[in-house]
């Protein structure tokens, strides 16, 4: 059985192409040292953007590629179909990218978004704190104005690029009302930032690749003229727009994945033998691996559907919840079950199926934990 989805081109084919060759070449062979390290190499970014595969949702104008939401979902798609748990594409280019060309002023667009399809910025995005998770109106960092500057005071922690990133998105309160009328969006360069300080880096159950760490801010002084928005106190409006494209961007991620977990599943089970016939042979291993695709099957087809309304600008925040809550779901089940083929070999790092495993339960937490998403769903009921 062949499935095309319904918003696939001949363009976005050879997106597909290119990120699939880019991918092998420059991506899977450095898996392993790339998790010992805790992050992909510096230079990985520099040479994804000299092939075009950095914001190829953003205007040409500014560097990109001139694409949709479509163009990210591929290159998401090829990264799970390596089990690529190391490169944080999604945060630079999906979110990152996308907060500074929908809330940028002209100037801002051209100084930062060329650097960020070239690969010479890093993007990363600080929202969490250590005490502030997907209630994002309780955030405490602070962004007082002095002058032309924000001195800014606070931590925040699982930043994902926090090694990496020249470019930081902060959400920080720049006045003194409760909940999320005084939480703004502000940009920070890094690069010899005083006050700016990178935190340890953080040890994670999976995607140990991953570039996560926490940072902090000690009266760190940012230009007022970073700020995102017209005026201070749009950011949690700004952040409630977005978020539907980055919880279907991991809804993409989830979906793939399940779809290669079944394919590493299947292929092991053709040539695996137990009791002198191979795996796929016993009627067990053969209902399991048909209900996994099937089930894969019915997130493919709610996935695109929404992929379909985000193209056409009518993706909602509940759809959008709908679809990262279920789809992670799913991904864990099948991947869990798909494991479950392996035998013992499923439990080895070695085999991708172990490193998608553990990759895939952070998937139900971020972008918004999946009981927020029910949360958001049940109040259009």
């Amino acid at each position: 059985m062949f499935y095309r989805s319904p918003w696939m081109t001949e363009e976005l084919d050879s997106v597909r192409d290119l990120a699939r060759k880019f991918l092998a070449k420059e991506s899977e062979p450095n898996h392993e040292r790339w998790t010992k390290q805790g992050c992909v190499d510096r230079e990985f970014w520099n040479a994804a953007g000299s092939v075009g595969l950095l914001c190829v949702s953003c205007p040409e104008e500014y560097g990109g590629g001139g694409g949709t939401f479509a163009h990210e979902a591929v290159v998401m798609e090829e990264q799970a179909r390596i089990a690529d748990d190391t490169w944080a594409y999604s945060v630079h280019s999906t979110i990152v990218a996308h907060y500074i060309n929908a809330y940028g002023s002209e100037e801002q667009k051209r100084r930062w978004l060329p650097k960020m399809a070239s690969g010479e910025m890093v993007g990363a995005i600080a929202m969490t704190e250590p005490g502030t998770g997907s209630d994002l109106q309780a955030v405490r960092t602070t962004a007082r104005r002095d002058g032309d500057h924000y001195v800014i005071n606070g931590s925040k922690t699982f930043i994902t690029n926090g090694t990496h990133c020249d470019l930081l998105i902060i959400v920080a309160r720049t006045g003194t009302e409760k909940g999320g009328k005084s939480l703004s969006l502000i940009v920070a360069e890094t690069q010899g930032l005083k006050g700016f300080e990178r935190g340890r880096v953080l040890q994670k159950i999976g995607a140990k690749g991953t570039d996560t760490r926490e940072l902090s801010f000690t009266d760190m002084r940012v230009p007022v003229a970073n700020l995102l928005g017209a005026e201070e106190g749009q950011g949690f409006a700004q952040l409630m727009t977005q978020l539907p494209q980055e919880r279907l961007a991991i809804a993409v991620l989830a979906v793939a994945s399940a779809e290669h977990a079944i394919e590493l599943a299947t292929a092991y089970a053709k040539e695996r033998t137990a009791f002198g016939q191979n795996l796929l042979s016993f009627q067990n291993t053969r209902f399991v691996l048909a209900e996994c695709r099937t089930e894969a099957l019915a997130a493919r087809t709610l996935l695109d559907y929404c992929i379909s309304l985000h193209l056409e600008g009518k993706l909602d925040a509940a759809t959008a919840s709908m679809a990262k809550y279920w789809t992670t779901e799913k991904q864990c089940e099948i991947i869990d079950r798909c494991l479950q083929v392996f035998g013992g070999y499923g439990y080895m790092l070695e085999y991708p199926i172990a490193r998608m495993y553990a990759a895939a339960r952070v998937q139900k937490i971020y972008g918004g934990a999946n009981e927020i998403m029910k949360e958001l769903v049940a109040r259009t009921l």
